[in-house]
């Protein structure tokens, strides 16, 4: 397994590097509601968040509204942004190194309230928007590493595509199709069922939601194939789609959950 600290921290530095040599104004290829400015802040605020929810012993949504509303505020020019994301960063390393995994801590999905989603949710947060800095510096990316980058395959699959499974009332319906995801450099399959999400939200309104679960006990009628990193990339809006051939019904509905998109 990798060191999850050491890839935050590697990323996070890169990430910086890439965001401070574009054009504070330019649009984020990948996020484009964004500009490059906007994307250092983004990430600025998610490390300080996280740090601040694990130092505080946070274990509800009441407890992790409190803290988003007192977080910093933005400084002034991406220099400063820059510094103070160095900050958090630190803050956040330093509150994930004193923890274990099983420690309880509050998370948005409800299903894993750990320190251990946080740990494995900040590499692939870092990860994606270091290629997104990458991007609007109008640089090639940096390659991932390939256990870095099949882990957020399955990370993709088992947390963004599948947390609509964790709000209460919500349920998936399942379609007909199997898609095997084929890491061609892991040596791995990985089969997925597309479907719907339905539920009604807490503010009554309806929800019918593209999603796909981890399945594996049936046949796949079409595929998906790359390396690591190119699934990887593509799952998370990062990348070109990989290979694929078979039943294009199949493919439409995994391509459905991935044009949903993930920030």
């Amino acid at each position: 397994m990798f060191d999850h600290t050491r890839v935050i921290r590697t990323e996070t530095e890169r990430f910086a590097e890439a965001v401070l040599a574009a054009d504070p104004a330019a649009v984020v290829p990948s996020c484009p509601e964004w500009t490059a400015a906007d994307l250092l802040w983004h990430l600025t605020k998610v490390h300080a968040f996280w740090a601040r929810i694990l130092a505080s012993g946070a274990q509800s949504d009441e407890d992790s509204e409190a803290i988003e509303e007192e977080g910093p505020e933005r400084p002034d020019g991406v220099e400063a942004t820059a510094v103070l994301l160095r900050a958090e960063t630190d803050a956040l390393l330093e509150q994930l190194d004193k923890r274990v995994d099983e420690q309880p801590a509050w998370t948005w999905f409800a299903t894993d309230q750990t320190v251990g989603f946080t740990r494995r949710m900040q590499v692939h947060e870092a990860v994606m928007h270091r290629i997104d800095a990458e991007l609007v510096a109008g640089r090639t990316p940096t390659p991932i590493d390939p256990e870095v980058a099949a882990d957020g395959v399955l990370h993709a699959v088992d947390v963004m595509f599948a947390w609509w499974g964790t709000q209460p009332g919500f349920e998936f319906v399942p379609s007909d199709h199997v898609v095997a995801l084929t890491l061609s450099d892991a040596e791995r399959t990985v089969l997925v069922r597309p479907g719907r999400w339905r539920g009604v939200g807490q503010s009554g309104k309806s929800y019918d939601e593209p999603g796909m679960l981890r399945i594996t006990d049936l046949p796949p009628t079409a595929g998906l194939a790359g390396t690591s990193e190119e699934l990887d990339r593509w799952l998370w809006g990062r990348g070109p789609e990989p290979e694929a051939d078979g039943d294009q019904a199949a493919l439409d509905a995994v391509r459905a959950v991935q044009a949903a998109g993930i920030q």
